[in-house]
């Protein structure tokens, strides 16, 4: 039964649902601010193109090499720091190497915590915004309702006589009583 109740709580629960809508909700959003930053770009780009134009091949070359030759002795310094101070003893390269485990572990859950939070805040933006899509359509059928509707009856006096055209109420309906299945029975082998 443990099976059972846990597949009907996963197909009833609607926070998938909410997620998709959340994120399409967000997508939307983001894609109303495309417009203005393809106007800022168009805008930018002339000055960009010209800044590069107007830059010298060799400048950018010299500030290139002199940055990958700083580059060079900076991980070069590292390297020999780390080759200097690596302990060769192993019993305390397996503590490190535990240490580093266990963290990675940490931040994993870490991750993990705060993946589910962003999970469940898109959800909710997204439960927000199909209440607003739900209640922007029913009040678009209220509109309609009252277009539709004639205005209500006058009431009668008591002292008036009723007549047979009033409406009876609506039976409540109660659903049929399901069925067993029948058994079937196997016919008997032949022999």
């Amino acid at each position: 039964m443990a099976i059972t109740d846990d597949l009907r709580k996963t197909l009833t629960d609607p926070t998938p649902l909410y997620f998709a809508a959340g994120t399409a909700d967000l997508a939307v959003q983001q894609a109303k601010k495309v417009p203005a930053l393809i106007e800022q770009l168009r805008s930018e780009a002339p000055a960009r193109i010209d800044a590069v134009r107007n830059t010298d091949p060799k400048a950018v070359q010299e500030k290139v090499t002199s940055r990958a030759k700083e580059a060079q002795a900076t991980v070069q310094a590292k390297v020999t720091e780390v080759l200097g101070t690596l302990d060769t003893d192993v019993k305390k390269l397996g503590e490190q190497a535990q240490d580093l485990a266990l963290r990675s572990v940490g931040v994993a859950a870490e991750y993990a915590v705060k993946a589910r939070e962003a999970y469940e805040k898109v959800a909710e933006h997204g439960e927000q915004s199909v209440r607003a899509w739900r209640g922007e359509a029913a009040e678009e059928i209220n509109e309609i309702a009252v277009a539709v509707e004639p205005g209500p009856e006058p009431e009668k006096k008591a002292d008036e006589p009723k007549t047979a055209e009033a409406k009876a109420a609506p039976a409540k309906k109660t659903p049929a009583a399901r069925k067993a299945p029948a058994k079937k029975t196997t016919p008997a082998a032949e022999k």
